[in-house]
């Protein structure tokens, strides 16, 4: 029997309170004779919708302060378009441009290279013919390494460094790296150098949407989160104009993108705050109830003297780690290894479609910057659709249009069919960025997913874990490239399965959208089974 009209508006409360009624319960007496001595407590969640707003002033310009890294985290990702592409060559004798594969039957008195021998490490190093699938190995390596500096990143900024030092060590590390790139006097130098670039950069994007979406109101989460991705585009559009002014060199092009980093590491991240449901879980009450005054008197507003916090652990003799508590959890498990699949399938997609420009048959400045274009769209249609629809099926719904578009341009670059139709080259240009659009879409947004699934004392080791997911899809992407000069219809095809199959795979996981955000895996597993029993108590 369904419970009347009346009764649903009173079930939707209790469902809106049970992060505190859990941890209420939890702590029993010792919570009532804190409230006592007090005043009263609230949850962090409770403070923000109260007494700081939701969103205002105060957690705009953060969230704007923190997700400003992201243009570094793009630019060191993405460089290796230009920086590792194969630039043209030309005959001497008639000037005439020669293709890559008709090059290992020449000498190399009778060519040469376009750009000069500094244009990209192709050049320099020769690596054309037999040694042309060495040209992915440090795109390969760099994703792997962000693959593993994800993992220790997460534990790091959920346990000893919080998100904010974390994030201020992965920037420094991220310059030291950049710089030493542009110096690599060989292929297998440069490689390995890509790859602590990518180990030492992987805890960018995790910290800074980890710390962006934590100090907001539950409404606003989903846009928040798309702040970083608006500076990740900003990132990506402003390769094509340094790889251009940069065109006959791609060590100084490294050194540019390598100072970024550090400006902003000394200059701008002193002034963020840190997280302050982290400073809550590690038992720094205090350093959280000042975080939180600053918020409110940035946005006009003041805490009443008598609040304090709820502590969401119970009892803190208890120094097992986030990770052995995460790895005993089995809900958290189940879950985490849905969202690693979706993860792996996105980052695969998303990363595989960038560096898959090339064998476009376009201009490769014209191909980028056009992707990067199609990034301000997605972020936009992203934060307003992450407000009126909910997760699930806004990811599954992006990542089919995104395998539909690389299934397209599979069929538009066979030549039978480019024989046939004049513009074909055109339209497999705008499919293209129609499916580059909506991958990124489904990369923002499950981003944004994966912080509301977990909660805080493993949020940013989840969010870590779901990036390892993205850069072992990455990794992989690259050496798809690399066939795709031999069959480009052959890695539209891949990509496209892959993007179908990973929206597929989210269809398992719990929807978020406008529910709180938990403190502890023990009051969020409690709270969840609250929720199932009042749900199933509405089907009957």
């Amino acid at each position: 029997m369904k419970p009347s009209e009346q009764e649903a508006p009173k079930l939707a409360e209790t469902l809106s309170n049970i992060s505190n009624d859990s941890s209420a319960s939890e702590k029993g007496e010792a919570t009532s004779q804190q409230q006592s001595n007090n005043g009263y407590a609230l949850t962090v969640d409770e403070v923000i919708e109260q007494h700081i707003g939701a969103l205002g002033f105060a957690q705009i310009m953060h969230a704007l302060l923190v997700s400003i890294a992201w243009t570094f985290d793009a630019q060191t990702t993405l460089v290796s378009i230009f920086s590792d592409a194969q630039p043209a060559a030309r005959l001497l004798a008639t000037g005439a441009i020669v293709e890559g594969s008709l090059m290992c039957g020449m000498s190399t008195s009778e060519w040469e290279w376009v750009g000069g021998k500094s244009d990209t490490i192709v050049s320099e190093w020769d690596l054309i013919c037999q040694h042309k699938f060495l040209v992915a190995l440090p795109s390969t390596l760099f994703f792997i390494g962000s693959l593993f500096g994800s993992g220790v990143y997460g534990y790091l900024a959920d346990s000893w460094f919080g998100r904010k030092k974390t994030l201020f060590l992965s920037c420094l590390l991220t310059f030291v790296t950049a710089l030493a790139i542009s110096f690599a006097p060989n292929i297998w130098v440069y490689a390995f150098l890509r790859f602590a670039n990518g180990f030492f950069r992987s805890g960018i994007g995790s910290c800074c949407i980890v710390l962006a979406t934590e100090v907001v109101g539950k409404k606003w989460r989903g846009q928040v989160g798309q702040y970083g991705f608006f500076f990740f585009t900003l990132g990506f559009l402003s390769l094509p104009l340094m790889g251009y002014l940069e065109r006959k060199s791609w060590r100084n092009l490294y050194r540019i993108i390598s100072v970024l980093p550090l400006g902003y590491a000394l200059f701008l991240l002193p002034f963020a705050y840190e997280s302050p449901r982290w400073l809550l879980v590690k038992g720094r009450n205090k350093e959280a109830m000042v975080v939180l005054k600053k918020l409110a008197r940035l946005n006009g507003k003041q805490l009443p003297a008598e609040l304090s916090l709820v502590d969401p652990i119970q009892g803190r003799d208890d120094q097992t780690s986030s990770s052995e508590n995460f790895w005993k959890t089995k809900w958290a498990v189940k879950r985490i290894v849905m969202v690693m699949m979706a993860g792996f399938g996105s980052g695969f997609v998303y990363y595989g479609i960038q560096l898959n420009a090339e064998n476009l048959n376009f201009n490769l400045y014209l191909t980028v910057a056009v992707n990067a274009m199609m990034e301000f769209p997605a972020v936009f249609i992203g934060s307003f659709l992450l407000g009126v629809m909910n997760r699930r099926p806004l990811f599954s719904n992006s990542s089919y249009l995104a395998g539909i578009s690389c299934l397209l341009c599979a069929i538009l670059s066979l030549q039978r069919v480019t024989k046939a139709m004049p513009v074909a080259k055109w339209l497999q240009l705008a499919v293209e960025a129609v499916g580059f659009m909506a991958s990124s879409t489904a990369y923002d947004v499950l981003y944004v997913y994966a912080v509301e699934l977990f909660p805080t004392n493993v949020r940013n080791f989840a969010v870590s874990l779901l990036r390892q997911a993205f850069m072992l899809g990455a990794s992989a992407a690259p050496l798809l490239v690399a066939l795709g000069r031999e069959s480009a219809m052959m890695s539209f095809i891949v990509f496209g399965v892959a993007s179908v199959l990973s929206g597929v795979v989210s269809l398992w996981l719990r929807e978020t959208r406008n529910a709180p955000l938990y403190e502890t895996l023990r009051q969020q597993e409690k709270a969840e089974e609250m929720e199932n029993r009042t749900e199933h108590t509405l089907s009957l």
